[in-house]
């Protein structure tokens, strides 16, 4: 089997495994508790925040280790907006995460809060001058996405940062897709808070953080013993963290080989996929796109039944966010990009691991060319 779908999870590192071994086992203590045993549980701990702070550059106290990034979204957004003493305006954009967007229209429905959407290019990107024409003087927060997860498309966080600051509003960014791609120093990104999931990088799945900057006030969602410094109560997944940041050390150091070597593999791929599919349209940008992501529409078939024949071929891939997975809905994400609903239920998502070969890529080339045929042989 060949699996190309690594936005929606990759396997467990070996390293991460290995590490975490000890806090499932001999190493079993609440971090909470106060004698050695719980001790060596928060010593585990703190020493896991240490070294995922590194990679961001940030300091260890303003990360809060979450079940994952569905949660880290929730806590940034709904946190900071409901923490915020600035106004009742969120910005956002229609190509977010389901868990982002759904934060938002729970803030709408919930808390009376305004939403504006920024203006997008057809390619997902957004511009400075977009985003400065809906940020308010109210704004409580700003939350644009690092990398799309459905056609990879790319922000500048660094130049949207510059916006958001001269407007003196908060910038959350989703960087789930970026991890172990994309830099993710936030002394680079110019942003206030941060959303990671570790089963991205190959750590376990369950295990998350939220980087929140000290001085930005934050609502806890979860109440209740006061872990986290008071930002998310609950008995904290030590095992998992040591994990995550094994995983995201590794990816890290990784990351420039990797992108180099997986990027002109991907190039290909989407070369030869328009060039030997009739009708294939690339989404996304093609400038700025994660370097292990190609998308697709292929007007005149079905999404999922490309995925069916692909899968008969022994190749698994996606039509979008596996968070959507099993919805007859056309993907938000391509809609909001004004592609029509007819074309976007036809999207196939192609998201390659830091493994990828030139015999992967040319395997998966010759499944799909076949499968779109087959499918649109049956009319």
């Amino acid at each position: 089997m060949l699996y190309l779908d690594s936005a929606a999870t990759t396997p467990v590192r070996r390293e991460a495994l290995e590490a975490m071994w000890p806090y499932l086992t001999s190493e079993f203590g609440n971090p909470s508790s106060h004698h050695t045993v719980g001790e060596r549980a928060a010593e585990a701990l703190a020493d896991a925040r240490a070294r995922v702070a590194k990679v961001l550059g940030v300091r260890a106290g303003d990360i809060v280790f979450t079940s994952g990034g569905t949660e880290a979204d929730n806590l940034a957004v709904k946190g900071i907006a409901l923490g915020s003493t600035h106004g009742r305006h969120l910005v956002t954009a229609a190509t977010e995460h389901e868990a982002v967007l759904e934060s938002v229209d729970y803030l709408r429905r919930l808390h009376g809060f305004e939403v504006s959407l920024v203006e997008l290019k057809p390619d997902g990107i957004v511009t400075a001058d977009a985003l400065d024409a809906v940020i308010r003087p109210d704004t409580a927060l700003v939350t644009l996405m690092y990398a799309n997860n459905e056609i990879g498309t790319v922000q500048d966080l660094a130049v949207l940062g510059a916006v958001t600051r001269a407007h003196g509003a908060p910038f959350h960014t989703d960087a789930v897709q970026a991890a172990g791609w994309l830099d993710l120093r936030v002394s680079d990104l110019g942003v206030d808070a941060l959303s990671l999931a570790g089963h991205k990088v190959g750590a376990p799945k369950g295990i998350g953080l939220a980087w929140l900057r000290g001085r930005v006030p934050v609502e806890p969602l979860v109440h209740g013993g006061g872990q986290e410094r008071g930002r998310r109560s609950g008995t904290e997944n030590v095992a998992s963290a040591v994990g995550l940041a094994t995983a995201l050390e590794l990816a890290e150091r990784e990351r420039a080989d990797a992108v180099g070597r997986v990027r002109v593999l991907r190039d290909d791929f989407i070369a030869r996929v328009l060039a030997n599919v009739p009708g294939a349209l690339m989404t996304g940008s093609a400038a700025s796109r994660l370097a292990n992501s190609a998308s697709f529409c292929f007007p005149g078939t079905g999404g999922e039944t490309v995925l069916l024949e692909l899968e008969r071929r022994g190749v698994v891939s996606s039509s979008g966010s596996a968070c959507a997975a099993g919805s007859d809905a056309p993907s938000h994400v391509l809609t909001a990009l004004g592609i029509p609903a007819e074309i976007a239920q036809t999207a196939v998502r192609f998201t390659f691991g830091t493994d990828l070969t030139q015999e992967d890529v040319d395997s998966a080339v010759t499944a799909l060319t076949a499968s779109v045929s087959a499918v649109s042989a049956l009319g």
